[in-house]
């Protein structure tokens, strides 16, 4: 009964939001638009599904309907529980404040239990010279912080960088950042909503958390390698995928798909696609759907075989067996290890 789901996008209508979405074919409410939640089991924004025969149905009780035949046989109890994913787009057209998240034992005691938070970023766009703030400068201590706080000297102590499109950036949790003016992305989370304010350029309408984001701050990160060009595997007919990031959170796929790609839910995991250009069609046993940028589909874990066709670039995100989905395909086509933990993001940061 399950198929591929797709799902109304839940739109935020932050300060710092625009109208770049339209971009992506979006159909925008009026006024600013700052995010649009694609797939999301959060309090704050739960996805209902759009399409065939259980439009209308919010995801959590479509998981509670069909439990592991959606998220997977191979997840933890946990993530039937509660979905352990939340994907969206970001459109910073004003800078965002600056902050960190919680890991998850400080956010279990500090959050009514919510997940800490580990993210990352996949930049769809951005202006000439835009840029992401990334980190602390070297030396920085939590005293110094401290005091740049009082001072209002915050912005002294961050490293920036420039972007560009097709950027794929890690974040895990204790790493202070913020999206710069002029950015569009992708961003793949835990299921978590839980963000420390640290400074938010003059703006006064939203409380800070200085103590919360002074504990989780993580000081001994500074040099961190902050983008991953990723590692890319042929899958046939002139379509490829990369592989980006990969964490015990989730793991983040760029496919480029020119043609058609088989694909396969064994019943393991659930995946999701996250189109940001293009277009093209699904086809499974019982049916088939198009799909186009600005679009994300759930993939139930026991659909079976699928394949994906047309002109697209999508992300493919999911729970990853990191030595089973990551490490022995590329393993098996080449890539030493050196070289599979240089250029996927989080397999070195644990």
């Amino acid at each position: 009964m399950l198929y591929p789901l797709k799902f109304k996008p839940v739109y935020k209508d932050y300060v710092w939001g625009g109208r770049n979405f339209e971009k992506l074919g979006k159909q925008l409410p009026e006024g600013i638009v700052a995010e649009s939640w694609e797939v999301s089991c959060h309090k704050n924004g739960t996805s209902i599904v759009a399409n065939g025969e259980f439009e209308g149905i919010t995801l959590p009780n479509l998981i509670k309907l069909f439990g592991r035949a959606l998220i997977g046989s191979e997840l933890p109890e946990k993530d039937v529980e509660k979905f352990p994913l939340l994907v969206k787009f970001i459109d910073a057209d004003k800078n965002l404040s600056v902050q960190v998240h919680p890991g998850d034992s400080y956010a279990r005691a500090n959050e009514n239990g919510e997940y800490g938070k580990n993210e990352m970023w996949y930049i769809i766009a951005a202006r000439p010279g835009a840029k992401l703030v990334y980190d602390v400068r070297p030396g920085i201590t939590r005293e110094a912080f401290a005091q740049a706080v009082r001072d209002n000297k915050v912005e002294s102590c961050l490293k920036s960088i420039e972007v560009f499109p097709g950027d794929a950036i890690n974040i895990p949790s204790g790493l202070i950042h913020a999206i710069g003016q002029g950015i569009m992305l992708a961003e793949v989370q835990q299921n978590s909503d839980t963000t420390y304010r640290v400074y938010d350029y003059g703006r006064t309408d939203r409380p800070l958390h200085i103590e919360k984001a002074l504990d989780v701050i993580d000081f001994n990160s500074a040099g961190r390698k902050e983008k991953y060009e990723g590692l890319e595997l042929d899958l046939g007919n002139g379509s490829s995928k990369k592989h980006i990031i990969a964490t015990d959170y989730f793991s983040v796929e760029v496919y480029n798909i020119d043609g058609t790609v088989t694909e396969y839910a064994t019943g393991g995991k659930f995946y999701i696609y996250t189109v940001f250009e293009g277009s093209g069609g699904m086809v499974w046993d019982t049916g088939s759907l198009d799909i186009k940028a600005g679009e994300s589909l759930l993939i139930p874990a026991a659909l079976g075989k699928y394949a994906l066709s047309g002109r697209m670039k999508a992300l493919k995100c999911y729970v990853p067996n990191i030595k089973k989905d990551v490490l022995e395909p590329l393993v098996k086509s080449g890539y030493g290890n050196e070289d599979i933990i240089a250029s996927i993001g989080g397999l070195a940061v644990k």
